[in-house]
């Protein structure tokens, strides 16, 4: 039976950020689970802090759902998703067969791109969402590679103010993505299956934290060329191949 597939996305987006990859993936009968983030295409869950420990706790949680039925699963993130899905692996390393990690990774040196120390801020950040504008960040995310049509599609979700009071708890519990302190003091207990593929012109993680991480733990990395950091929407063939390659060899 095939390996079920869980799929994390990252900030600012939803689910729909998989379409391409997943359509060049062409998982066939495989089972798939693409959650939204709670509170990325909907309001906030009652009790649900939206902190970085509470994204990790729901994500453990779709996990466990999915190895209740299919077993241990291959667990992949995007930006944000990736730091999760890291974190998944790290906490409940029984519940994965393989850890893969676009464009974001839990790094003791990292310190957050200009947008993360933004939404760090008090007040800086409360007046940073107040006056983004959805179509100004469709057009944003289409000038940085993402396909025209899910950025639109994207940015309609924007308009949800939940959404963007959750991304200020997430980044502020995360000290603006500073992992120094807490999580990357548990990199050692990431499972082995582990591989990362990074789009090589990221201009938030930058690709020398991917080799760094490689350096430092082993983990295989492949670059896709010439893509930024929506690497899984702009190259999805390309990070396709490199899954498959990683899963095949598993």
């Amino acid at each position: 039976m095939p390996t079920a597939k869980l799929f994390l996305h990252g900030v600012p987006d939803s689910p729909l950020i998989w379409r391409p990859l997943l359509a060049a993936l062409d998982l066939g009968d495989t089972p798939v689970a693409v959650p939204a983030l709670p509170c990325f295409t909907g309001p906030l869950p009652a009790g649900f802090a939206a902190t970085k420990e509470a994204y990790a706790d729901w994500a453990v949680g779709e996990a466990e759902a999915l190895v209740a039925v299919h077993g241990p699963i291959d667990i992949v993130g995007h930006d944000w998703g990736a730091l999760i899905a890291q974190r998944v692996a790290m906490l409940r390393p029984d519940l994965i067969r393989s850890w893969a990690a676009s464009n974001a990774v839990i790094d003791p040196d990292y310190r957050g791109h200009r947008i993360a120390r933004i939404w760090n801020t008090p007040v800086l950040g409360e007046i940073f969402m107040a006056l983004s504008k959805a179509d100004k960040l469709a057009e944003g995310l289409a000038a940085q590679g993402m396909p025209a049509d899910i950025a639109r599609e994207e940015a309609e979700q924007w308009k949800n103010k939940d959404k963007r009071r959750a991304i200020l708890k997430l980044y502020r519990s995360a000290n603006g993505l500073s992992f120094e302190h807490d999580w990357a003091r548990d990199i050692d207990k990431l499972p082995a299956n582990g591989a990362l593929v990074w789009g090589e012109g990221d201009p938030y993680v930058e690709l020398a934290v991917a080799r760094r991480f490689t350096a430092n733990t082993g983990t295989a990395l492949t670059v896709i060329e010439g893509a930024g950091h929506w690497a899984i929407a702009e190259r999805p063939v390309d990070v396709a191949a490199a899954l498959r390659a990683f899963w095949g060899g598993l």
